[in-house]
C-alpha cells in the first residue's frame, strides 16, 4: 500500500471516529460510565490501553484480536455482554477488512474456497447473533466460558500441516471448482492444491458461523483447523482465506448487533484504535519474541477469562 493511501485511510478513520464521538449515543454512554464514580473518559482510556496490549499479543501469538477481546473485556470490565459482543465483531472485522485485499492480490486468499463457506457461515452468523441476543445473559456467559475453554483445548492440541496430502478431490469440491495454484515465496515452489471432505467441512461451518454470531468472536481459531487439517487446504491458503472469510461472516452478524443498539462509540472507538496501534507494534516485535512463551501466555489468559465467564454465568 502506498503512503498516500495509508494517509487517506488514517484521515478517514479519524473523521469517522469524530463523527461517532459527536453522536448522541456517545453522550448517553458517557453518562452511564460516569455513574459508577469515575469520569466519563476513565473506562474508554483503560479500554484503549488494554486493547493496545491485546493487539500486540494477538500478533505475537498468531490469533485474531476478536477471540481475545470478548472473554477479557466481558470478564473484567463493567460492560454489558451485548455491547462487548457487538464491539468484538467490529474489532475482528476491522482487521479482516484491512488484510483482505492484500491477501487476494497475493493469490493466497482463495475466492473459490471462500464463497461457499462464506454463504453458509454468514447466514449462520446472523442466526447466531439473533439467538445470542434472545437468550438470557447468564446462559450466554456460561456458553461463552465453555467455548473459550474449548478454544484453549484446541490451541493446546491442534497441529498444523504446511501442505496436507490430498490424494484426490471429492465430488463436491470438484463440482464447485475448489482448487488453485500459488507460489511458495520462501522456496519458489509452485503448489497445486485441492481439498477433500468438503461436505463435512461445510457442515462444521454451520456451527462456526452460529458461534461467531452468538459470542461476537472472530472465528479464525476454528476456520484454520477445518480448512487446513480437515479439508486439506495448504496452511497459508487456510490462514489467508480465513482472514478474508471474517470480513463477510462478521459483517453479517455485526449488522444485527447494530440494529439492536448494541454498538456504542465509547467502546468501539478506543477498542479499534488500541487494536490497530498494538498490531503495528506487535509486527515490529515479532522478530525478537519467543512464540512458545507468547502462545502459553495467551492460553493461560484465555483459560482464566473462560473460567471467569463461567463463574459470572453461574452467579459465583
Amino acid at each position: 500500500m502506498r503512503k498516500n493511501d495509508k494517509l487517506w485511510m488514517i484521515i478517514l478513520f479519524c473523521l469517522f471516529s469524530l463523527m461517532l464521538l459527536a453522536s448522541p449515543a456517545f453522550a448517553d454512554a458517557s453518562a452511564v460510565a460516569a455513574s459508577d464514580g469515575h469520569a466519563w473518559w476513565f473506562w474508554p482510556l483503560v479500554l484503549l490501553i488494554v486493547t493496545f496490549i491485546m493487539g500486540v499479543v494477538a500478533v505475537l501469538a498468531g490469533v485474531g484480536g476478536g477471540v481475545l477481546f470478548v472473554p477479557i473485556i466481558s470478564g473484567f470490565f463493567p460492560f454489558h455482554l451485548d455491547f462487548v459482543r457487538g464491539t468484538g465483531l467490529l474489532v475482528a472485522l476491522s482487521g479482516a477488512l484491512a488484510a483482505g485485499p492484500g491477501l487476494l492480490k497475493l493469490n493466497l486468499a482463495s475466492l473459490r474456497l471462500a464463497i461457499p463457506v462464506a454463504l453458509i457461515a454468514s447466514t449462520c452468523a446472523i442466526i447466531g447473533a439473533m439467538i445470542g441476543l434472545a437468550l438470557p445473559t447468564n446462559i450466554v456467559q456460561i456458553c461463552l466460558g465453555a467455548t473459550i475453554l474449548g478454544i484453549c483445548a484446541l490451541m493446546l492440541t491442534a497441529k498444523k500441516s504446511e501442505v496436507p496430502d490430498v490424494p484426490k478431490a471429492d465430488k463436491l469440491s470438484s463440482m464447485l471448482h475448489i482448487y488453485g495454484v500459488y507460489q511458495e515465496a520462501s522456496t519458489g515452489e509452485i503448489v497445486d492444491w485441492k481439498v477433500h471432505r468438503t461436505p463435512m467441512g461445510l457442515a462444521l461451518f454451520v456451527l462456526i458461523g452460529v458461534m461467531a454470531g452468538m459470542f461476537g468472536l472472530g472465528a479464525g481459531w476454528a476456520n484454520v483447523p477445518v480448512l487446513n487439517l480437515l479439508m486439506g487446504a495448504p496452511l497459508k491458503i487456510s490462514v489467508a482465506t480465513s482472514k478474508f472469510l471474517l470480513s463477510i461472516t462478521d459483517t453479517s452478524a455485526a449488522w444485527i448487533y447494530m440494529n439492536k443498539g448494541c454498538v456504542i462509540p465509547m467502546m468501539v472507538v478506543p477498542s479499534l484504535v488500541g487494536i490497530m496501534l498494538g498490531s503495528f507494534v506487535g509486527v515490529r516485535l515479532l522478530k525478537i519474541a519467543k512464540p512458545g512463551f507468547i502462545r502459553w501466555m495467551v492460553i493461560g489468559i484465555l483459560a482464566f477469562a473462560g473460567i471467569k465467564a463461567l463463574s459470572k454465568g453461574l452467579g459465583f
